[in-house]
């Protein structure tokens, strides 16, 4: 496995990276200073305390945890990590940014129910929802699929382009929810009279949703770049409990992330099965990511 200053266009992809971590945390920081200097705060009693955990959460787990799992296999000097632990990384980056996904949904429902407004009649609620539950889908099939060794290597190789297209899509659905979002609350908190001649609020709050589509502009192009793809695993270990593949036959598990498929080569008795995997392997790598 080449080292991490091996890596093609090394600077430039550090430089993406740090971009998109700073401007990812200011995002954050933006979402708590608007909640705490021109909101109600949080809290969690049926107010709009409560509501304001809906964009801060969105902010910090649907959209900042996600992206950084979408990138966390490209990150060069993770790649003498085995893959099982990255896998475990990702896994868990995603299921952090879904915990945060669920509480924020709970927030607002339950805020619109004590106040009696009606759910789910807006468009920003309708992609929103559907983000969430397409992300539930895709957290399960990337665990079912790409983490648990049960899932033969066609399948996974055949799901490869399907899980890889799925993952960023999602994410950018997210972000399209998230602009709606704020946008859809800046209109019912200040009312499109007082929207109209650019308070504070107003323009605090569309500085933030411009850092958002900064920030998932830079994931998807550091995501989508094959030469910053983590490299293959060599000398990969052959274990095949219950039949199962080696782990280094695997095609590579991302809830989001679109890295190569192992190409390791399969230790079986002779050379023709070694080339058949072998190309069964390089059919999850078809992606351009």
């Amino acid at each position: 496995m080449r080292g991490a200053r091996n890596m093609e266009d090394y600077g430039l992809f550090l430089a993406l990276l740090g971009s998109a971590l700073l401007v990812g945390f200011v995002s954050v920081v933006f979402s708590l200073v608007w909640v705490f200097s021109y909101r109600e705060g949080l809290g969690w009693d049926g107010g709009s305390a409560e509501f304001n955990w809906h964009p801060v959460l969105i902010v910090t787990g649907f959209v900042f945890i996600q992206g950084i799992a979408i990138i966390v296999y490209r990150l060069p000097w993770t790649w003498k990590c085995s893959k099982l632990l990255m896998k475990f990384i990702h896994a868990g980056l995603n299921t952090i940014a879904m915990i945060l996904a669920i509480v924020s949904m709970v927030a607002v429902f339950d805020y619109h129910n004590a106040r009696r407004i009606p759910n789910m009649y807006s468009l920003h609620s309708w992609i929103g929802l559907t983000a969430v539950i397409l992300y539930s889908l895709q957290l399960f099939l990337g665990f079912a699929i790409f983490l648990l060794p049960f899932a033969p290597v066609p399948l996974r190789a055949a799901l490869m382009p399907i899980h890889v297209y799925s993952g960023l899509l999602i994410f950018v659905t997210v972000i399209a929810s998230a602009l709606m979002g704020i946008t859809e609350k800046l209109l019912f908190a200040l009312n499109s009279t007082v929207y109209s001649t650019s308070p504070p609020e107003g323009i605090f709050v569309n500085s933030l949703g411009l850092l958002i589509v900064i920030f998932g502009a830079l994931i998807l192009w550091m995501a989508s770049r094959p030469q910053w793809k983590r490299p293959p695993e060599e000398n990969a270990k052959v274990q095949r409990p219950n039949g199962g593949a080696p782990e280094g036959m695997e095609a590579e598990s991302t809830m989001t992330d679109g890295s190569n498929a192992d190409k390791s080569d399969v230790g079986f008795n002779s050379e023709a099965a070694r080339k058949r995997h072998f190309k069964l392997d390089e059919a999850g790598q078809r992606s351009t990511m």
